[in-house]
C-alpha cells in the first residue's frame, strides 16, 4: 500500500513545456525538453481513481534555448511513471568510483542525500551501502583513511554543517576496492552499488542501487587521460531519431546504435546536443563507450545574445545542473558540454563554474568558447567544428597547454566523408588532438507513404512545414532505418585500432601495431590470405598474438611465392576477427584488416592481332559498320559513339556511348554551388558538336575510327575518340579532351556514359568493393573480385544522388542469367557505375520512391571523378588532390562483347592491347 507515503510523478521528457493537474488541481510547470520534471502530487491524491491532466505546450520561451537542427517533434517523448517513497527517503546520491594515484586500487566515495516528509523523525535511522561484482557477489571495501565507512546514521548526513570557509569533504561515505577491475571503452567492468535504508528496529525500509565502473578521468600534458592512459575519441555525433517513433526512440533501437557502433570502431558519441534518453547512459555504460554530455542549449538564431543577458542566467544554468544532477553516476560520461552554437558569454561561464565545482573529476567542452588567440579559460579542451586540416594541426601546436577536440567534423550528409584517412594521419601524429566525432549518425527521415502505397523518407518540406531546411538533417552515417551509409565502412577502417605495415612485403614480414587502449590483441584472430586478380590462392592463420596495448610487433606471414600467371595482380590481406562472441559482435566480426599489393613481376601477353579473325569495314549511309567474330558495331557519323553493338545477333546497347562530364549532384555539391559554379560541364557530353567521323582499314584484323568533335565549353574545346575495333571483337576506346579558354572550371567527371539492355543485370568486377567507393572515399574497400546483381551495386541515399560508384577497377562484365553480356577493361584502371535508372532521372527524384527502375542498365566507364569532399556540406569542396582541373585528359579502355564460351573474363582481361598501327 502507498497510503501514509510521499507519491512522485516523474517524467523524463516533455517537449516544450507543460502544466500539470492532478484531480483538476494545478501541481505545477515545467520546461527544458530533454530533462526530468519531477512533482510529489501526495496533496493532490485522493482515494480510488485519481485523474492526471498534461497540457503540452509546442513552443515556450524555453524554445529559444533549444534551436537545434531537428525535426520539431512535440509532446510527450520519454518515459511517465508514478514512485513512492517512505516518510524517510533516499532522495538522491552522488557516487565518484575512481582510481588511487597508481591506477589500480578503487576509491568509492558517496554522497547520498536525504529527505524526511511529515515531520518524520530520522534519528536512529541508518544509511548502508554495499558494493557487488558482475557475478552478484559482495565485494570487500576497505577503509583507506581514519573515519571512513559505508554506514552512518541518517540524522547525520541529514544534519551536516556546512564550514564558514573552504567547503565540507565530497565522500560523506568512502571506501577502497583492491585490485579493482576497471572501467572503460573497451573494458566496461561494471560493479553493482547498493544502498539501503534502515528505521531503528533495524528494518529495510529503502533500497536504491546504481551500476557503477571505477574509473579516471585526467587532462594533463595536453592529452585525454583514461586511467593513466593518453587516448582517442573515435567519435560520432547522434541525434535521438526513429523513422518510425520519433523523439521516442524505443530501447531496442539504441541497442541496435550501440552494437553498430561498436562494431563500426566508434567508442565515443556526444550527445547532441541535448542529454539523451536515460537507457541510453546505461547502455553506454554496459556495452563501453565514452560520452560527451551535452546539455539542451542551444541559441542558434540570436547567436550568443542570451548568454550574454543576465536575466537568461539561470535559465542557462538550470540546464547544466540538471544534466548533471541526472547523469552524474554514469562512468561512460566523461566530459560536461554546455551546448552548442549558442554563442559565448558570463551565462556559459556561470555553468562552467557551477559544474567545476561540482563535479571536479570530469572536463567541460563548449565549442562556443572560441577565442581569440585563446579559447575562454573556462572550458578544459579546445573544441571546433569542421576546421581544416591545416586549422587542427595549428591548434595542437600553439602555445595552449589543453587538448584539442573536433566535436562536429566529416559532415555525412549523402554520399559524403571523404578525406577521413588525411585528418586522422594529423590526429595521430600530434598528441594534442585527442579525436573527432563525426557528424551525424542517423538521417533524421520519417518513414512515410505515397498515395500509391509505395514507402519513402520523408525530409523537411514534406509535412507542410514552411520554411524548412528541406533534408538537412539528413546526413547521418546511417540511414532511418539504420541501414549502414557507405560512408559508416570508411569510418570504420580509419577508426580500427590494428595497424599491420610491412617490413619486407616480398619476404612476408611486417609489423603490427595495437593502438587499443587497454586490451592486448589475444581478443582477436589474424588470418591472411594471398589472392591472384581477386581469387584467393593461399591462406593461412597467423600465430596467437598477446600483444599489449600502445605496443607493436613483428611478425612473419608464411605465404609461398606462387607460379605467376601472366598479368595477374597478387594482393595480400591480413585481417583481425574477434576470438570470442562480444556483447556487441559475434565471434568473427573482423574489426581490422590491411591489405597490400605484392611485388611479383607478372608481364602482361600481347594479344595476337595476326591470329585474330578480319574485321570488315563498311560504310552505310549516317555510320560506320565493323563486323568480325559473331559481333557487328555501328559508329554514327552524326554522334561520333558507338551505337550499336550486336553479338550473335542480339543487340547490347540501348543508348549510345558518349561523353560524360556530370555527376548527378550529391549533397555536398548543391552545398558548394557545383551546379552553378560548374555547369557548363552538364550539356557538354551530350550538345558536343561532332565535326568528322573517318575510318580506315588499319589491318585485315583492325579498324581504326576516329571521332573529332567540339565541346560547348570555352573557346571550341577539342574531343576526340578513337575506336580501335578487332575482328576479335575488342573495341579499345580512347578518349581525350584539349581545353581551350582560359578560367574553365574544374570537371566533375572525365568518363563515358551508355545504356545496356536491361537482361544485363549481373554486374561482376575486380576492383574495390564490395561497397561504393569513390575517389576520396576507398581506403575502406579492398581490391577484390565482386559480383552481384545491378541492384545491389546502388545505394539509394534518403535523397537519392550520385552512387554506386567504385574506383580502381580492372575490368567489368555485365551479364544476363546465362553469363552472356559485355566486358569492359581499364587500361589500367576505370571508375565504374552501374544504375537501373539513367542519371536524368537520378538527380531529378527528391525521394526514393520517384527514382524508377528502367529496363535498362546505365553504365559509367569513367577516367575518374571528383572527389565526395565533406568537410561541411555547406561551401566546402573536396580537397584539391581530389578534383580534376579543366586541362587535358585522356584515357583508355577496352569493351568486348562476352559469353561463357570464351573462357574466364580474368583471363580475356590480362590480355595486352598496345597502340596498333
Amino acid at each position: 500500500s502507498w497510503d501514509g507515503r510521499q507519491t512522485f510523478l516523474h517524467f523524463d521528457g516533455v517537449q516544450s513545456a507543460f502544466y500539470v493537474w492532478v484531480n483538476g488541481r494545478m501541481v505545477g510547470y515545467s520546461e527544458d525538453s530533454m530533462t526530468p520534471a519531477e512533482f510529489n502530487v501526495t496533496p493532490y491524491l485522493q482515494k480510488g481513481k485519481n485523474t492526471i491532466a498534461v497540457e503540452v505546450y509546442r513552443w515556450s520561451d524555453g524554445s529559444y534555448l533549444e534551436d537545434q537542427d531537428f525535426i520539431r517533434f512535440s509532446g510527450i517523448h520519454r518515459s511517465v511513471y508514478l514512485f513512492s517513497t517512505p516518510s524517510v527517503h533516499i532522495r538522491d546520491f552522488f557516487v565518484r568510483a575512481t582510481l588511487d594515484d597508481q591506477y589500480k586500487d578503487g576509491i568509492l566515495m558517496l554522497r547520498p542525500k536525504l529527505a524526511t516528509y511529515n515531520k518524520a523523525d530520522p534519528k536512529g535511522w541508518t544509511v548502508e551501502a554495499k558494493l557487488y561484482d558482475a557475478e552478484k557477489k559482495p565485494v570487500t571495501l576497505v577503509p583507506w583513511r581514519i573515519g571512513a565507512t559505508l554506514k552512518m546514521n541518517a540524522s547525520r548526513i541529514l544534519n551536516e554543517q556546512y564550514p564558514q570557509r573552504d567547503n565540507v569533504r565530497f565522500p560523506v561515505m568512502e571506501a577502497k576496492v583492491t585490485d579493482v577491475k576497471k572501467w572503460s571503452d573497451e573494458t566496461p567492468n561494471l560493479y553493482t552499488l547498493v544502498l539501503t535504508l534502515s528505521d531503528p528496529e533495524g528494518k529495510i525500509i529503502e533500497v536504491e542501487s546504481c551500476r557503477v565502473g571505477f574509473r579516471r578521468v585526467e587532462i594533463k600534458e595536453g592529452q585525454f587521460f583514461v586511467n593513466g592512459q593518453s587516448v582517442r575519441l573515435f567519435g560520432t555525433n547522434r541525434h535521438e531519431h526513429d523513422p518510425d517513433h520519433g523523439k521516442a526512440v524505443p530501447i531496442s533501437r539504441m541497442i541496435e546504435d550501440i552494437k553498430l557502433m561498436k562494431a563500426n570502431n566508434i567508442n565515443a558519441v556526444r550527445t547532441s546536443h541535448y542529454p539523451n534518453d536515460p537507457h541510453w547512459y546505461d547502455l553506454c555504460d554496459e556495452y563501453g563507450i565514452y560520452l560527451m554530455d551535452e546539455a539542451n542549449l542551444e541559441t542558434h538564431g540570436v547567436g550568443g545574445l542570451l548568454s550574454n543577458i543576465p536575466a537568461w542566467h539561470t535559465a542557462f544554468l538550470e540546464r547544466a545542473i540538471r544534466m548533471v544532477e541526472r547523469d552524474k553516476n554514469h562512468p561512460s560520461v566523461v566530459f560536461w558540454s554546455l551546448g552548442n552554437e549558442s554563442g559565448c558569454g558570463p551565462n556559459h561561464a556561470a555553468m562552467a563554474g557551477w559544474i567545476h565545482d561540482y563535479d571536479p573529476t570530469r572536463p567541460v567542452h563548449y565549442e562556443g568558447a572560441a577565442g581569440n588567440p585563446y579559447d575562454y579559460p573556462y572550458v578544459d579542451v579546445i573544441s571546433r567544428m569542421y576546421e581544416r586540416i591545416p586549422g587542427i594541426i595549428r591548434l595542437a601546436t600553439n602555445n595552449d597547454t589543453r587538448p584539442m577536440v573536433l566535436c562536429e567534423y566529416a559532415h555525412a550528409m549523402g554520399n559524403s566523408v571523404g578525406n577521413l584517412p588525411e585528418y586522422w594521419q594529423a590526429i595521430r601524429a600530434h598528441k594534442r588532438l585527442i579525436g573527432a566525432f563525426v557528424w551525424d549518425w542517423v538521417d533524421q527521415g520519417i518513414r512515410m507513404k505515397s498515395p500509391d502505397g509505395k514507402s519513402y523518407w520523408g525530409y523537411g518540406g514534406d509535412f507542410g512545414d514552411n520554411p524548412n531546411d528541406d533534408n538537412f538533417c539528413c546526413n547521418g552515417l546511417v540511414q532511418p532505418d539504420r541501414k549502414p551509409n557507405p560512408s559508416l565502412r570508411e569510418v570504420k577502417k580509419v577508426y580500427q585500432r590494428i595497424h599491420v605495415t610491412p617490413v619486407d612485403l616480398a619476404a612476408g614480414t611486417f609489423t603490427v601495431e595495437n593502438e587499443y587502449d587497454f586490451r592486448s590483441l589475444d581478443f582477436v584472430d589474424g588470418s591472411w590470405e594471398l589472392a591472384c586478380d581477386g581469387k584467393v590462392v593461399q591462406e593461412g592463420k597467423l600465430p596467437k598474438l598477446t600483444l599489449g596495448p600502445k605496443q607493436t610487433q613483428k611478425i612473419e606471414v608464411p605465404f609461398r611465392k606462387p607460379n605467376l600467371e601472366s598479368a595477374s595482380e597478387y594482393w595480400l590481406k591480413v585481417s583481425f576477427a574477434l576470438a570470442e562472441d562480444e556483447s556487441w559482435a559475434q565471434r568473427g566480426h573482423v574489426v581490422a584488416w590491411d591489405q597490400f599489393q605484392m611485388p611479383f613481376e607478372a608481364p602482361a601477353t600481347a594479344a595476337a592481332i595476326d591470329k585474330m579473325p578480319q574485321a570488315t569495314l563498311r560504310e552505310q549511309g549516317n555510320a560506320y559498320t565493323v563486323s568480325g567474330n559473331a559481333f557487328t558495331v555501328t559508329i554514327g557519323k552524326a554522334t561520333g559513339a558507338i551505337e550499336s553493338l550486336k553479338f550473335k545477333g542480339t543487340e547490347l546497347i540501348r543508348s549510345p556511348l558518349i561523353p560524360n562530364f556530370w555527376r548527378a549532384p550529391i549533397d555536398n555539391d548543391d552545398g558548394n554551388g557545383m551546379v552553378k559554379r560548374l555547369g557548363i560541364w552538364r550539356t557538354a557530353g551530350p550538345n558536343r558538336k561532332v565535326d568528322s567521323v573517318t575510318a580506315e582499314q588499319v589491318r585485315p584484323q583492325l579498324v581504326r575510327i576516329t571521332a573529332q568533335a567540339t565541346l560547348p565549353v570555352g573557346n571550341s574545346t577539342k574531343y576526340r575518340t578513337v575506336y580501335n575495333v578487332y575482328g576479335s571483337g575488342d573495341i579499345v576506346v580512347e578518349a581525350s579532351m584539349e581545353p581551350s579558354g582560359g578560367n574553365l572550371p574544374e570537371l566533375p567527371r572525365f568518363g563515358m556514359q551508355m545504356a545496356v539492355a536491361g537482361t544485363y543485370s549481373t554486374m561482376t568486377y575486380l576492383g574495390r568493393g564490395p561497397y561504393e567507393n569513390y575517389w576520396d572515399r576507398n581506403s575502406g574497400q579492398a581490391v577484390g573480385l565482386y559480383s552481384g546483381p545491378v541492384e545491389e551495386q546502388i545505394h539509394v541515399y534518403t535523397r537519392p544522388q550520385e552512387n554506386g560508384n567504385r574506383t580502381d577497377v580492372r575490368w567489368l562484365t555485365l551479364t544476363d542469367s546465362n553469363g552472356t553480356g559485355l566486358l569492359a577493361v581499364g587500361m589500367p584502371l576505370l571508375s565504374v557505375s552501374a544504375w537501373p535508372f539513367s542519371m536524368e532521372e537520378l538527380e531529378k527524384a527528391m525521394h526514393i520512391h520517384e527514382l524508377p527502375r528502367r529496363d535498362f542498365v546505365t553504365l559509367n566507364l569513367d577516367y575518374r571523378q571528383m572527389g565526395v569532399g565533406g568537410d561541411d556540406s555547406w561551401g566546402a569542396r573536396p580537397h584539391p588532390e581530389y578534383t580534376l582541373p579543366a586541362k587535358a585528359y585522356s584515357y583508355r579502355f577496352r569493351l568486348k562483347p562476352y559469353s561463357p564460351d570464351m573462357g574466364r573474363p580474368n583471363t580475356l582481361a590480362r590480355q595486352a592491347f598496345q597502340s596498333a598501327e
